[in-house]
């Protein structure tokens, strides 16, 4: 095994890699032998793979190093190189696990010199779960002082406040990632996603070599500073929540955690004209980054104090201080203030929360959830109150005003506040979590997370999680071989319940990870996390989250973070005969920024939408395109019986996972089903009606949609052209069908990812046998690639007779006994009947060619993400109905409005009426 490893080593030598960490435990017992006999010609490099090379927590490697490090410090092993002393300090960079067990044998064990240091060792720890410290009780019962002294430390919280200050001056040098929004696909690429859990193979992603280079030039000419990426005139983070983002960014920008664990950098520094996104700034306090919000360009006023706009209506923006590249800047952390030289620039005072500041402290949030456990826990064995150390948690109550959603499903879950306050948005919570998803291109960076914290099992209060593998669903390639069953196997042997059954017993499923979350969520009070930022769920509060935020909740079953503010959203008027729901969604967007004068309201807000009768798999439609509206999270305010009816379904589907075999031996599934007989018979009864936010509760803003107005399909457009590159990409360019005169050529049609439901496969259906009636015949002028979101649709759709009709059409339909090992390169005109999964929204695995315009059903129009640029054409991904997607294939082109009308006449669209009801409390 070592001269594999040897032989890896220099196969990643020619990419410019170095030795790949340690996570095995036959490798590292290999290369241990070697280190004890002295005269092995390999031990010099065994003793570096083993000191600098290993990965901690709970890997199979960190085991082995933990035992062998015990034994030198016994006596019973002994190596020149590692002293006992040495050993000890090996093994409080071990973070938790094996090194934990070690540890606590040592203090409780019987030499009390070696029990001292021991002790000295755990008193920095914070991974410890309930079999750790349950040991610390047991000997502290037992009178045993190494355990009593141990458990006073963490009653005083001294792991934490034993750490250095956070600097009070941060010097920092700035760096354009680019103009506009930045999205986390620059950071890490989707196609790259197969290589995260490698993070220095991954890090060769980010942005572009030529950055890379940059950047290690200002590192060389500012030593000792910190480079700032920043997103110029942008948002920093847009998109997908991806940990391997900040990692890529810590990874060219941050600082070492531990000079003995490779590749695991913190401390990254972000800014953004427009701030960070909410999703990629949680991901910044996991690291213990800095996000700032730099406001360095504003718009333009005239002597009125009227806005000033450009030729296409636009705010005209003016820069209020640069921050060009190479720039110097001072972060004053007791300020709270941004400065260049002596000039005060910004309050940065939002960055700089206490509760952040502890995060940059401890190196990251996970040591403060943990810490802050251990400390409670502590105190409660010694019995007596513990010591006052972090920063209170924010509780923000308004009397006499009322609640939003968010702020009832947040005090009903909130852990560890005042008894008996209420509380309202901008509170600091700590929340219980119910459902949590993990999605396949994260999930083995959520597996290394796990083993990194120590966690073995699922915590007993999560009511339901699931690993999903649609993200690799397209093409089984070597890479998914490689990676998905050994994910699989660990996620479901830690409680998950799987798409992939390790044991081969059940038909793999590459449902899309949020069309599973939506179905097995049973109650519209819970709160979800889920690996991905479009974990947006129609029933209860979703927050698309980075990979260890999903490992922690699925470790704590807990989430940190204050509570939004609520943007309400309404609807008025009647929707009109030939229009469909997506449509009502993209004009959203669209009368909400004409409404705000361009501001978007909905950024890192709740948007709380009164979607009143239609039923959770269409309502997910809206809900999931709020992501891309760069809120915060989504919440659905339905009708008791659009509840009901939601729920019901959500019954069936679970009820089809069990069929399959999918449950575990703790039953989840069945759980599920029972929780959501229980809701269903509280809503009947009246005893508890669905949600609904109160009368008198408080909104950042009100939005209210005119249905009236959206006369013809809305389109969302990269706008690849914009003179202005921060207008590009953005999601707010939403134009009317007509914009496109009938004559912009479509080189490829996408109907799929999580944005379709069942309704949108029959559209797809009715529409073929509407054009073959109308025109004799169905001819495609451009392919159209169909991807069901779940196996069940396609199941449904087969017993309606809809599937009969896309074979019919289809002149290529998956196999899931022999499915594609090479992704796709080159497209005919004619429909591609796609196995359930993400396919080419995700951008991964197929892509569109090269400078081709795409009109997709998708929610992903960021370049380069479902089609690349070319050398001499753009590629954009145009977002549309499916509808509008399926005739753009069949002519070619963006069709007329009037040829739009002929095409969906008579065709059942996915309606929406708003509730005529007053859905409050």
């Amino acid at each position: 095994m070592y001269k594999d490893y040897i032989k890896e080593i220099e196969e990643r030598k020619v990419q410019g890699l170095h030795p790949k960490p340690i996570d095995g435990a036959e490798l590292l017992s290999e290369i241990i032998g070697q280190i004890k006999d002295a005269g092995n010609e390999y031990r010099e490099d065994s003793l570096k793979f083993f000191i600098y090379n290993t990965l901690p927590g709970t890997t199979p490697a960190a085991g082995v190093k933990a035992k062998f490090l015990k034994e030198i410090i016994l006596g019973e092993s002994v190596v020149a190189e590692i002293t006992p002393a040495f050993a000890f300090e090996l093994l409080s960079h071990m973070k938790g696990g094996p090194s934990i067990a070690v540890l606590l044998d040592l203090a409780l064990g019987n030499d009390i010199d070696i029990a001292r240091q021991a002790a000295a060792v755990l008193k920095t720890q914070v991974f410890l779960y309930d079999a750790d410290t349950d040991r610390l009780k047991e000997a502290f019962k037992n009178e045993n002082e190494i355990a009593k002294d141990i458990l006073e430390s963490y009653a005083k919280a001294e792991f934490f406040t034993k750490l250095p200050e956070v600097p009070e001056e941060i010097e920092v040098v700035t760096f354009i990632a680019g103009e506009g929004d930045i999205s986390t696909d620059l950071l890490s690429p989707g196609n790259q996603a197969h290589s995260r859990s490698d993070r220095e193979l991954h890090g060769k992603c980010m942005i572009t070599p030529k950055a890379q280079e940059e950047i290690r030039t200002l590192q060389a000419q500012h030593p000792g500073k910190s480079v700032m990426l920043v997103a110029e005139k942008g948002t920093m983070g847009v998109g997908s929540s991806r940990m391997s983002g900040v990692n890529n960014v810590a990874l060219w920008t941050g600082k070492q955690a531990s000079p003995y664990v490779p590749f695991v950098n913190i401390a990254p520094i972000v800014g953004g004209t427009n701030g960070i996104s909410p999703i990629f700034l949680t991901t910044v306090d996991v690291t213990g980054g800095i996000g700032i919000d730099l406001k360095n360009w504003v718009k333009k006023t005239d002597a009125e104090g009227n806005l000033v706009r450009d030729e296409n209506g636009d705010p005209v923006l003016e820069e209020v201080y640069s921050v060009a590249t190479g720039t110097v800047l001072t972060i004053n952390t007791k300020t709270k203030k941004l400065y260049n030289g002596e000039q005060e620039l910004i309050d940065i005072s939002r960055a700089l929360t206490p509760q952040k500041k502890e995060f940059i402290r401890a190196g990251g949030s996970y040591a403060i959830v943990f810490g802050k456990k251990i400390q409670t826990v502590a105190a409660k064995i010694l019995g007596i109150e513990p010591t006052p150390v972090f920063a209170p948690s924010k509780e923000i109550s308004n009397e006499g005003q009322g609640l939003t959603a968010v702020e009832k499903i947040f005090n009903r879950n909130a852990v560890g506040i005042t008894p008996g306050k209420i509380l309202h948005a901008g509170s600091d919570v700590r929340v219980e979590v119910n459902i949590v998803g993990s999605q396949d291109t994260t999930g083995l960076m959520t597996a290394q997370e796990l083993e990194a914290m120590a966690a073995t099992v699922i915590s007993p209060i999560v009511d339901g999680a699931y690993q999903s593998g649609c993200h690799t669903a397209s093409v089984w390639d070597k890479k998914a071989q490689a990676n998905i069953p050994k994910l699989m196997k660990f996620m479901n042997d830690f409680g998950l319940i799987t798409a992939r059954d390790p044991k081969g017993e059940y038909h793999s499923m590459t449902d899309v990870i949020h069309k599973v979350l939506n179905d097995i969520t049973v109650d519209e009070w819970a709160i979800i996390i889920g690996g991905d930022s479009h974990t947006r769920m129609s029933k209860g509060v979703a927050f698309g989250a980075d990979s260890g935020t999903v490992a922690l909740a699925l470790a704590t079953g807990e989430a940190s973070m204050p509570i939004p503010e609520s943007v309400k959203v309404t609807f008025k008027g009647e929707m009109k005969e030939h229009m469909d729901f997506r449509d009502v969604v993209h004009a959203t967007q669209a009368q909400m920024l004409q409404q705000f004068g361009g501001e978007n309201v909905f950024q890192g807000r709740i948007i709380e939408v009164h979607i009143g009768t239609l039923p959770a798999d269409q309502a997910f439609t809206f809900t999931d395109w709020t992501a891309e509206m760069k809120a915060k999270a989504s919440i659905n305010i339905s009708e008791d019986d659009t509840l009901i009816e939601s729920l019901e379904i959500a019954k069936g589907r679970i009820q089809i996972m069990i069929d399959k075999g999918m449950d575990n031996s703790k039953q989840v599934l069945q759980g599920l089903i029972n929780k959501a007989d229980k809701r269903i018979a509280e809503i009947k009864s009246g005893e508890k009606p669905a949600l609904t936010p109160d009368a008198n509760a408080k909104y950042y803003a009100e939005v209210v949609i005119d249905l009236d107005a959206i006369v013809e399909p809305m389109i969302a457009d990269p706008d690849v052209h914009n003179k202005d590159v921060s207008k590009r990409y953005t999601h707010d360019t939403i134009r009317a069908l007509s914009h496109y005169g009938g004559d912009k050529k479509v080189d490829l049609g996408f109907v799929g990812s999580c944005m379709v439901h069942k309704g949108d496969l029959k559209i797809v259906s009715q529409m073929l046998k509407n054009l073959e009636a109308q025109q004799g015949k169905v001819e495609f002028h451009a392919p159209l690639v169909v991807a069901a979101p779940t196996y069940n649709i396609i199941d449904e759709l087969k017993e309606e007779g809809d599937w009969d009709l896309l074979q019919k059409y289809s002149g290529f339909e998956f196999n899931d006994l022999l499915p594609k090992s090479t992704a796709r390169t080159e497209y005919e005109n004619m429909m591609y009947l796609e196995r359930p999964g993400c396919n080419l929204c995700m951008g991964n695995q197929e892509k569109a060619a090269k400078g081709d315009t795409v009109m997709a059903t998708s929610t992903r129009l960021f370049q380069g993400r479902v089609v690349e640029d070319a050398e001499r054409k753009k590629g954009e991904s145009l977002l549309a109905s499916t509808p509008v997607v399926v005739l753009s294939a069949i002519l070619g082109r963006i069709p007329s409005i009037d040829e739009y009308k002929a095409a969906v006449e008579g065709i059942n669209l996915t309606k929406f009426v708003p509730s005529v009801k007053e859905l409050t409390a």
